[in-house]
């Protein structure tokens, strides 16, 4: 019985990985989140973790409902102590710059991690794959392009790959309207194919979530930037191709169901049986070529991984704060990529370093707030 630890329990990829968890009747030694005391102690009742993380404010809500015999633990402290837990794999799916800590502290634990933390990569890709060897610990994604990747790439020699092609649905305004300016938060959240959380839906519309997913992949698969492509594929069912060398390209394809990706992660190279119905093979599959006039974020992303360095991490803290100055309605949605391409001109060219991150972090924050005129919010 496979044995997990779950970072980001109640967020929609570890929801998910708790249905997998009940599918096969895997073992849940530790859940670790954030401020959903309900959902987290709902969680520890029915699967009995030995230790639960939550944030301090949280606590005295989710110890409450905690079972007999589990322990609480606080705060980033206790998250990095919940990535370092003994288990079979460790799931890091809490969001953004705070799941870095975790995802470190399971790899230098030698830990098998479940990786649906983008920023992990992003920002801190070649720390991350230094601690993972130094310590014996193993990576594998979570995303569905990621995991589609994975698995076309599985049993190959990485010498005979010509390239790696991601699928983007396009998002809500693949084709229109003609002015983005008039867009709507309540418009941007309604993807045509994914249920995501907000922040993901909106990098979605943008495009700059495949952006991430370009700098991802670079350097999860340690590929050259240029040898990671993107096309629009609204169908949203072939998830990820690899070219070869001598011109054949292997694809991955699945429904729009994360508990698949998520599963393999869990599981790879085993394949185990799924409740879900199989995917009829019926209908047209489209793909083009991404507007990048349209959608510049996408072009930001990969100049931020020319550049190397902090400039990812400067990017990356950009958009947080634009698409949060977007959904609160303070700035427009064409205002975001903007706000990215002022931010991304100011990275410095600093070498990257553990140290160096945090407070690059910041410095991208507050020149974005200056940026959008969301000083004071």
């Amino acid at each position: 019985m496979k044995r997990l630890t779950i970072l980001g329990s109640t967020g929609s990829i570890g929801t998910q990985c708790l249905e997998v968890a009940r599918w096969h009747g895997f073992e849940v030694v530790a859940l670790g989140a954030g401020h959903n005391a309900r959902l987290l102690a709902a969680q520890a009742q029915e699967f009995k973790p030995r230790l639960v993380a939550c944030a301090p404010e949280a606590a005295d809500e989710v110890r409450e409902g905690l079972p007999a015999g589990t322990r609480l633990v606080t705060g980033p402290a206790g998250l990095v102590e919940a990535a370092a837990w003994d288990a079979d794999v460790t799931v890091a799916a809490v969001p953004g710059l705070a799941g870095l800590a975790p995802t470190a502290a399971a790899l230098r634990a030698g830990r098998h991690v479940a990786l649906a933390n983008k920023e992990a990569m992003v920002v801190a890709g070649p720390l991350m794959w230094a601690l993972a060897r130094s310590a014996g610990a193993r990576i594998t994604p979570v995303d569905s392009e990621h995991s589609a990747l994975f698995q076309a790439l599985a049993g190959e020699d990485m010498r005979r790959v010509a390239g790696l092609v991601l699928t983007a649905s396009g998002g809500p305004f693949r084709a229109g309207p003609a002015d983005l300016a008039t867009v709507t938060p309540a418009q941007a959240l309604a993807h045509p194919n994914w249920t995501m959380g907000k922040k993901v839906t909106i990098d979605s519309a943008t495009l700059f979530n495949k952006g991430l997913e370009v700098l991802e992949a670079h350097f999860l698969f340690e590929v050259p930037l240029g040898a990671v492509e993107v096309v629009v594929h609204p169908q949203s069912l072939v998830h990820g191709l690899v070219r070869y060398v001598d011109g054949s390209i292997k694809a991955q394809v699945g429904p729009h169901d994360m508990r698949l990706p998520i599963q393999y992660a869990l599981c790879a190279p085993d394949r185990l049986p799924t409740p879900l119905a199989p995917l009829p093979l019926a209908g047209t599959w489209t793909f083009e070529e991404p507007d990048h006039a349209r959608f510049p974020s996408l072009r930001l992303a990969y100049q931020a991984g020319e550049r190397g360095g902090l400039a990812p991490t400067y990017l990356n803290a950009a958009d947080e704060v634009a698409v949060a100055g977007f959904l609160a309605g303070r700035i427009g949605f064409d205002a975001i990529p903007r706000v990215l391409e002022a931010v991304l001109a100011a990275a410095p060219a600093g070498e990257l370093s553990w140290d160096a991150i945090a407070g690059a972090d910041a410095d991208a924050r507050a020149l974005a707030r200056s940026v959008a005129g969301l000083e004071g919010g």
